[in-house]
């Protein structure tokens, strides 16, 4: 039988935290688990975010967001699932016995018994600024995302956005950078009030409500000056910059996944408490899932995966355990504890 035609319990679609952290769980629950994903790599939403310091994790102290994601990758490879990245899943069919068959867009199938969808906001790609010419400088001083801060030391910056991650972006490169000036539209920002606030109280040049207009190059590969438009007033002004970085928000693609038949809106799947769909078999996990008491931290997550994973379990098997066994009483994990030197009494 070919790896295209063998049978998982359980396919995970997304490699976010919920999906990493499914794909453990399913091991501690003894199934036969893969996980899709479209990218070329596991971390999901996580990966714009690299040089982000996580504080919220349970029993993590604060972390890296490129750590944090090595950390989730390894725990889950724990119990040796098959992970399958750089494919979009895209086609559903339900056979006659209940087996789900999902396919991709490069035409490959998966067979699976249930499913765990745990795409976050789904395929996400940066909102480009819209500014004629703009592209040509994606490759020199226009930026997208913030992968390391160290090339913006001593550097004058412009952030132009207004969300969470513009106002993170301020905050890490205000102590390294010469001058750093946010331009937003709108007077308010987005993001949690503390980082806001810092923001402000910092040297942190914040212009509202301005946006960028035009892009000046004097050697037509690098920005070194732009303007800058007053929303209300209608006035203009330039400023020499060093750097510029975009944050106008994320394009998402749910590729097929809309036209399951699943009961969702602009951007959730609505799950019940156990994280089920209304199509049988077919989980939620992670932002993708909308239920009543939901909480949208990455310790959430790692719960809706349990749930799903669980209810993933009983759904195959309705005489099972309902949840596993906590790992220090889980038997699958006496053979890694004694590989790891650990003699348990």
């Amino acid at each position: 039988m070919t790896e295209q035609l063998e049978l998982y319990d359980v396919t995970i679609i997304g490699g976010g935290p919920a999906g990493m952290y499914a794909a453990f769980y399913s091991g501690m629950r003894d199934l036969k688990t893969k996980l899709i994903d479209a990218n070329d790599k596991l971390g999901g939403r996580m990966l714009i975010y690299p040089e982000k310091m996580i504080w919220d994790v349970g029993g993590v102290t604060p972390i890296l967001c490129e750590k944090l994601i090595v950390q989730l990758e390894q725990q889950a490879q724990t119990f040796d699932p098959t992970i399958v990245l750089g494919q979009q899943v895209y086609g559903l069919e339900r056979l006659e016995d209940g087996t789900y068959v999902l396919e991709s867009t490069n035409g490959e199938r998966h067979w699976t018994r249930t499913i765990i969808v745990a795409i976050g906001r789904g395929i996400l790609k940066m909102a480009k600024l819209e500014l004629e010419g703009a592209e040509r400088y994606e490759v020199s001083n226009l930026h997208y995302t913030v992968q390391e801060l160290e090339p913006f030391r001593g550097k004058r910056v412009l952030i132009s956005g207004g969300g969470n991650s513009a106002v993170d972006w301020a905050n890490e490169l205000e102590p390294i950078a010469e001058q750093v000036t946010v331009v937003h539209r709108r007077d308010q920002f987005g993001g949690h009030e503390k980082h806001i606030e810092r923001m402000k109280s910092s040297s942190v040049d914040v212009r509202t409500p301005y946006e960028v207009s035009q892009l000046f190059s004097n050697n037509g590969e690098t920005i070194e000056r732009v303007t800058l438009h007053h929303v209300e007033t209608g006035e203009y002004e330039q400023l020499s910059v060093d750097a510029v970085i975009v944050n106008h928000g994320l394009k998402s693609d749910f590729s097929g996944i809309k036209d399951w038949g699943l009961s969702m809106d602009d951007w959730n799947v609505f799950v019940n408490a156990k994280l089920e769909s209304n199509l049988p078999g077919i989980f939620g996990a992670g932002d993708f899932a909308f239920f009543e008491s939901k909480l949208n931290l990455i310790a959430g997550a790692f719960t809706d995966a349990a749930l799903a994973v669980n209810s993933a379990k009983l759904y195959m098997d309705p005489e099972a355990p309902r949840m596993a066994y906590v790992s220090s009483h889980n038997a699958r994990f006496k053979e890694k504890n004694k590989a790891l030197g650990i003699v348990e009494e």
